[in-house]
């Protein structure tokens, strides 16, 4: 995407640059489409950098050598199952502690 910045830039600072003949008050048209140029091609010079940096990393950085020395296994520890928990029953009594409103029962 910054190289495709870069050149939009590029083509706009050529063509103020060199295209474009215009006077307006203030400001030098030829001046802008040089800053544009140079801004341009810093853009396209840093993106470029930037992957090369990214790729080098990608590749894998410097090469590497491994070394693999042959030894003998630790013997692998046979790992006992967990024991379900036993399952938990909850109880809710519910009792009135107050007696019911009214005459005694009969």
């Amino acid at each position: 995407m910054g190289v495709a910045v870069g050149l939009i830039l590029i083509a706009a600072g050529a063509i103020l640059t060199w295209a474009v003949d215009a006077e307006v008050s203030g400001l030098d048209i030829t001046a802008v489409g040089v800053i544009l140029l140079i801004v341009g091609i810093v853009v396209v010079l840093l993106d470029i950098f930037w992957w090369r940096s990214w790729t080098w990393y990608a590749a894998g950085g410097p090469r590497r050598r491994t070394y693999v020395r042959e030894t003998a296994a630790a013997p692998v520890q046979p790992v006992e199952p967990v024991q379900p928990a036993a399952p938990t029953r909850r109880v809710v009594v519910d009792e009135e502690t107050a007696p019911p409103a009214g005459p005694p029962p009969p």
